[in-house]
């Protein structure tokens, strides 16, 4: 991993809020990535990962605060200035995102058809380059709904590297796989970001694979940063005895918890506190009055 010191922010997120409706879905949040390193973005289902990735390609804008990639302020681009930055990464889908009716060549092809300039003998080498550091050269001719939900996932890695990207952002790359074809995904993230170089975004909630490709790590919570560290301090943290919890404020308990997947903690304690009425209907069951949901309408 590339040092802070040595390089700049390749990614900047700065007191980034997003609201929809009366719901704050990120509350100031502030994250740096740097050049060659791979950031393992974590936390659970509604604790806005994949809000604040989706700011960081841009496809959502925010209500305050502001993301930069390479420099550059994203925030209030044009939609083709914002394409332009948009050549410069690229994306792997949590489903892959492939076009069903064009064979896997075809569909890694197509960035390099859309945005550049090469002849299509050009673009044939290059797909089979592409192909090949996935592992995938040998099924080019296939189609998408002939190939298993993981070499799926490294079609759609290949596709996200036509056009040698500086960023890859991956959206939950190990959701839906078995667990070898998961390790196999997390060890060509690995290969991928020493081989190219390229600085790597990874939102998940998989800790084994987190665990693995990570340098550093952050974690939110309900839409707050609770922790940015190295991937030694998150497993020392993971590590942390049971009889010391009381050593760990309420935030490294959550995270310790989270890391961990126990079935007892702050987490699972919060949702036991959860007033299960108000939580579904904003009511409180005193609403519901101390008599029947339904007046009979016949006399017994």
């Amino acid at each position: 991993m590339a040092s802070e010191t040595d390089n700049p922010p390749i990614v900047q997120v700065r007191e980034l809020v997003k609201r929809f409706g009366d719901q704050t879905v990120l509350s100031g949040l502030t994250l740096d990535v740097h050049v060659g390193e791979t950031m393992v973005i974590m936390g659970g289902s509604g604790s806005g990962k994949s809000t604040l990735l989706r700011h960081m390609i841009g496809s959502i804008r925010p209500n305050s605060g502001e993301v930069r990639l390479f420099g550059q302020s994203i925030n209030d681009l044009r939609e083709a200035d914002l394409n332009e930055v948009r050549k410069k990464f690229g994306i792997l889908f949590q489903s892959g995102a492939l076009f069903n009716s064009m064979t896997i060549a075809e569909n890694v092809a197509l960035p390099l058809q859309e945005h550049t300039d090469l002849d299509q003998s050009t673009i044939d080498i290059m797909v089979k380059i592409k192909l090949e550091l996935v592992g995938l050269r040998e099924h080019a001719d296939k189609y998408p709904a002939q190939i298993s939900g993981g070499m799926k996932k490294r079609a759609g890695l290949a596709r996200a590297l036509a056009l040698d990207p500086k960023i890859l952002f991956y959206d939950e790359p190990s959701a839906g796989l078995d667990p070898v074809t998961s390790a196999e995904i997390d060890r060509l993230i690995v290969d991928l970001t020493k081989k190219l170089g390229v600085t790597s975004v990874v939102v998940t909630h998989e800790m084994d694979s987190a665990f693995t490709i990570a340098d550093r790590m952050a974690m939110l919570d309900k839409g707050q940063m609770l922790m940015i560290g190295t991937r030694a301090e998150y497993e020392k943290l993971r590590d942390h005895p049971i009889e010391r919890i009381d050593e760990l404020d309420e935030s490294k308990q959550l995270i310790r918890q989270f890391l961990r997947g126990d079935a007892v903690g702050p987490i699972t304690e919060r949702r036991a506190m959860t007033n299960y009425a108000e939580d579904l209907l904003g009511e409180t069951p005193t609403s519901f009055g101390s008599g029947p949901s339904i007046e009979p309408t016949r006399s017994a």
